[in-house]
């Protein structure tokens, strides 16, 4: 049992397509509106049936004034790091600290190749990616006033200027699944951003584990690492899937991610304002009262966290 105690989160992940530019705006500010706290878009450069995501979240950003945003996630193979620190810490101040950045490895080799993307192994990719990090927190760095200089096997910068810092400590979370992922989540970043259709509920546990041990072996606390959920269901009559049911079902069911396997942000991925409403109304207050009530019941409980 792992809650790491996080304040819960709720937001939406919304398919970018080009088809209805509007719309995608529009769900973004319904987004806000059903007073969740967070709007995402997937990172595909190579989709032509796609908006440009940059380009999106700047645009979103100027559109609405609570919400944060993100990529969900960023894809880096595209994204030289470097420029996407500044263009992200540029997004921070222009939004007042809305910016979060999600990041991930890469995947589609052959659609990132035919953008003029370098092709990587999986192991090439997850180490490209720890370069990168380690790159974008040192053009953060504002306050240093050296030259940055990094000398990597994916990435050099040779004594750029750093700069600017964000508005905002942003919070760098990564898609991860497999080990040697997890492993770096733990060691260097803010978040953990899974999809629920793509994990193996069963080895939850061990995933924590993973990245609960990588980021005490980095010095680190593991509760430093927040739990970040993408997650797909469908309400109505309650089912036999997860997630599948009324409001109060899906509330007992991310309810228990919470207290059993420490996730504490929950994104739907939906493309519909009834969703969405229905996900800020009624699942988002259910689930935190639940929380709320389990986490005051185990304080008075000694030795229970």
């Amino acid at each position: 049992m792992s809650d790491y105690g996080h304040d819960l989160l709720f937001g939406t992940f919304i398919t970018p397509t080009n088809a209805a530019p509007h719309r995608v705006v529009a769900l973004a500010q319904e987004t806000e509106a059903a007073g969740l706290d967070l709007v995402t878009f997937q990172d595909h450069p190579y989709q032509a049936g796609f908006l440009d995501t940059w380009t999106l979240l700047s645009y979103v950003a100027a559109r609405t004034e609570r919400v944060h945003l993100s990529g969900n996630v960023v894809n880096l193979p595209l994204r030289p790091p470097a420029v996407l620190a500044r263009a992200a810490a540029s997004l921070d101040l222009l939004s007042g600290g809305r910016f979060e950045l999600g990041i991930g490895a890469g995947g589609f080799w052959d659609a990132i190749e035919a953008m003029g993307g370098r092709r990587l192994s999986p192991g090439q990719a997850v180490d490209a990616l720890s370069e990168a990090i380690d790159i974008v927190r040192g053009i953060w760095d504002a306050d240093d006033k050296s030259r940055f200089r990094v000398d990597g096997a994916y990435y050099q910068v040779a004594g750029a200027k750093r700069g600017p810092a964000p508005a905002h400590d942003i919070g760098i979370w990564l898609g991860a699944y497999k080990p040697k992922m997890l492993r770096l989540t733990g060691a260097k970043a803010d978040g953990w951003l899974p999809s629920l259709p793509y994990l193996d509920l069963s080895r939850l546990a061990e995933d924590n584990a993973i990245i609960d041990e990588a980021a005490q072996e980095a010095g680190r606390e593991p509760a430093a690492v927040r739990r970040m959920l993408n997650v797909a269901g469908q309400f109505g009559t309650a089912g036999d899937r997860l997630l599948s049911g009324p409001p109060g079902v899906w509330a007992e069911q991310l309810a228990a991610l919470t207290l059993e396997y420490g996730f504490s942000t929950y994104i739907v991925m939906a493309d519909d304002p009834a969703t969405i409403a229905t996900f800020g109304a009624e699942v988002a207050p259910a689930t935190r009262e639940l929380v709320a009530k389990e986490r005051a019941a185990r304080a008075t409980v000694p030795g229970t966290v």
